[in-house]
């Protein structure tokens, strides 16, 4: 028996006792996956995997931020083992301060020193806002995990010229009196802006204007945002709710010479109900299901409002900025003023990989998005309770993927039997590939049947390799998370079930599972 066949055996024989451990159903279903080398595609930007922190809840107050003197180990005030987690994960861009609360937001309320900053309301979320965490906090927390930077301007209640004078406070290499200012609150030099968003949700809470207002609106604050000829700034237009295609028209239309990106916006809701969401985790197969086919429209979302913008932008020079996706739940009962915490179970890691599968089916349009959102809101990747903190199961998956951050996409086509529940079926295997600038070729496959797990013959026309290793993340239950108590529940382990010959992967991937292969 030859070396590579008897390897092959050994890691199918452990994959195998991976699925009888766990009781799952074997099942001889056969998946085909074709990754189509000979027709790359376009560069997945890094942004793509991008997050997004608000000031609601625990996200930046003990999420982020715990300040100098905290009992909490942290680095000038950012939680240390928060920093290290982000920067694990390659985190390219955060978005910031909002949201809603970016609309209500006044930046000299976060300047100068801590103790003298005003306390204002958060009308938006409830409570109060110290200021605590303002421009520096952000700029310097961005530098420190190695993030761009993603300020979402307040159009709501703000003016241009507020807008123009954050911006030079924050980028001026003169000696203007704000780039003065900048320097005797503790920066000498400028940060780098990479991203400035023109409002919020302007259709709702950023200001309930119609489309034809806001293109106007924003062509008035797009003419103010200078930025330094070495250092241009991307300006993103606050774009559509969900499937509003007249949003994204009339935008274009009417503004769309002096926009870099527009935003999107899509929100999971297991249930369909935002009164009744559903809870984080206990559900049962038909909410497993819905999550899931809600994940997956967002390739239709982002189709559709594609065809919209190549009607005035066929070059696709602007882009598209699913700025806040993800799985909206029921918030926690035990969250007391912690304002949108969810637990995060195994159905948001298979979600997230989905989505994640569809910006990079269309990485030549989409160019960046952020995850609702980073720490203890929402889906996020992080949750912390004092000193102690918990990587979700989500977390798991942007770890298993950053290899695909500026990798160039490579087509596939699954040929996949359905899964089903009840009258509603999806396709049963998802998959994505890349290859990577030292020509490793990174392939994502995720099986989306909680019973049944399924072999896949990966084929791989013109790639040439010989060697096959990877991940795979699941867990015995569709509801499985990680506690505080017990932070390893949904991790990924090391995948030793395939093989490749002849120029074929076959492997076997377990029910509920994302696995990531790497092939040399």
């Amino acid at each position: 028996m030859k070396a590579s066949v008897r390897a092959w055996m050994g890691g199918f024989a452990a994959m195998l006792v991976l699925v009888c451990s766990h009781g799952y159903a074997q099942t001889n279903t056969t998946v085909e996956v074709t990754v189509h080398a000979d027709r790359p595609g376009a560069i997945i930007h890094p942004e793509i995997y991008g997050q997004f922190a608000e000031q609601l809840g625990h996200g930046i107050y003990g999420g982020i931020w715990v300040g100098e003197h905290s009992a909490t180990p942290n680095i000038r005030g950012y939680r240390k083992d928060v920093v290290e987690a982000l920067k694990a994960i390659k985190v390219p861009v955060v978005r910031w301060p909002g949201g809603c609360f970016a609309d209500q937001y006044d930046w000299r309320d976060g300047i100068g020193p801590r103790d003298k900053r005003p306390v204002r309301m958060n009308a938006s979320w409830g409570g109060e806002d110290d200021n605590r965490f303002g421009t520096h906090e952000f700029m310097d927390f961005a530098e420190l995990i190695g993030a761009k930077t993603y300020l979402s301007i307040n159009v709501g209640t703000g003016t241009p010229r507020e807008m123009s004078q954050w911006i030079e406070y924050i980028t001026a290499d003169v000696h203007s009196s704000l780039a003065q200012e900048r320097r005797a609150n503790g920066r000498d030099k400028p940060w780098k802006l990479d991203y400035v968003g023109i409002g919020n949700e302007m259709w709702g809470c950023g200001g309930s204007m119609r489309p034809q207002f806001y293109a106007d609106v924003y062509r008035q604050y797009a003419t103010f945002v200078h930025a330094p000829e070495h250092a241009p700034i991307v300006r993103i237009a606050s774009g559509a709710n969900a499937d509003d295609l007249g949003w994204t028209d009339t935008a274009m239309s009417m503004a769309g010479s002096q926009i870099d990106a527009i935003s999107l916006h899509n929100y999971t809701i297991p249930t369909g109900d935002w009164k009744h969401k559903g809870s984080a985790t206990e559900f049962g197969e038909a909410e497993w299901m819905s999550t899931l086919q809600g994940a997956l429209r967002m390739d239709e979302l982002i189709a559709r409002h594609s065809a919209v913008m190549d009607k005035y932008d066929p070059k696709k020079r602007v882009g598209l900025a699913v700025d806040e996706w993800g799985n909206w739940t029921d918030q926690d009962p035990s969250a007391g003023d912690a304002a949108l915490y969810q637990q995060n179970s195994l159905r948001d890691a298979l979600s997230a990989a989905i989505t994640l599968d569809i910006f990079q089916a269309h990485a030549d349009r989409v160019r960046m998005a952020n995850i609702a959102q980073m720490v203890n809101v929402l889906q996020a990747m992080i949750l912390t309770d004092q000193s102690k903190m918990v990587l979700t199961p989500t977390y798991y998956v942007f770890d298993m993927y950053k290899v695909f951050q500026g990798a160039t996409y490579l087509p596939v086509n699954v040929q996949a039997p359905a899964y089903r529940f009840g009258n509603v079926s999806v396709p049963g295997v998802h998959a994505t590939a890349g290859r990577d600038a030292t020509g490793i070729v990174h392939v994502a496959l995720v099986n989306l049947d909680p019973h049944h797990a399924d072999t896949v013959h990966l084929m791989l026309p013109g790639i040439k390799g010989s060697d096959v290793h990877g991940h795979v993340l699941t867990a015995p239950e569709i509801n499985a998370i990680n506690t505080f108590d017990h932070p390893d529940r949904v991790k990924p382990a090391a995948f030793g079930g395939a093989i490749f010959k002849q120029g074929v992967v076959t492997a076997v991937l377990p029910p509920k599972s994302v696995v990531v292969l790497d092939i040399h």
